[in-house]
């Protein structure tokens, strides 16, 4: 199957191979449409999941007998991290958790935060790096994770930050809405090119360059 990330809750994972990088991406909770993205160093086969939302028993079979290294959960909303403690339990892995929002994540979830994650720390999955991205605004400690693919395009993971059509609620907040846009345009538009491809936390993917032309409107519009 051609990856195309329109996932959605029921449908088979899509698997998007890179020179170094393996990632599945799978929609779960018919509700919410959570997206979670479990990444897979194809050299080592450590592997690391980007939220896991919901559905234990979609994400455990996705895991396998590879075992999982860590969980990074992109910020503290419930939606995010349903699954985390089953996950945790099932697997040993380590929790890794923005650092304003790590004691939230814990109080809601009882697992406890194994690392808490700073703007420029790196994650590592097998030979692969990550970069941890802070995106503050749609809550304290939200992060996103950019894997720069020494044979491609860069690709970030965006949690609830960045979607195709705009960045994240912010709940009639306008002083955290001017906070995700500052960060949104500073930390990600800025240092990144346009053909960065991006994974949100709901619904379909998209790339910076389809994005950037309404940066402006999207401030304007407000949220």
């Amino acid at each position: 199957m051609t990856y195309r990330g329109d996932v959605r809750p029921g449908s088979d994972p899509q698997v998007r191979e890179l020179a170094h990088l393996s990632i599945t991406k799978v929609a779960v909770d018919p509700e919410m449409s959570n997206n979670c993205y479990l990444l897979r160093c194809r050299e080592t086969g450590e592997q690391l999941l980007v939220d896991a939302a919901a559905e234990p028993d979609t994400l455990l079979p996705l895991v396998g007998g590879a075992g999982l290294a860590c969980v990074v959960t992109t910020h503290q909303h419930w939606d995010h991290h349903r699954a985390l403690a089953p996950v945790v339990a099932a697997t040993g892995a380590a929790v890794l958790v923005g650092e304003p929002d790590a004691d939230a994540v814990t109080e809601q979830t009882g697992v406890e935060v194994t690392r808490r994650l700073a703007h420029g720390d790196t994650v590592e999955v097998g030979r692969c790096r990550l970069e941890v991205l802070a995106i503050a605004g749609h809550t304290p400690g939200s992060v996103a994770l950019r894997y720069d693919d020494p044979e491609g395009q860069p690709h970030l993971f965006t949690g609830d930050s960045l979607f195709p059509g705009g960045v994240g609620a912010t709940f009639g907040d306008e002083a955290a809405f001017r906070q995700l846009v500052d960060e949104v345009e500073h930390k990600i538009f800025a240092t990144l090119p346009d053909e960065t491809w991006f994974y949100p936390g709901h619904g379909d993917d998209s790339t910076i360059g389809a994005e950037r032309p309404h940066l402006a409107q999207w401030r304007e519009r407000g949220w």
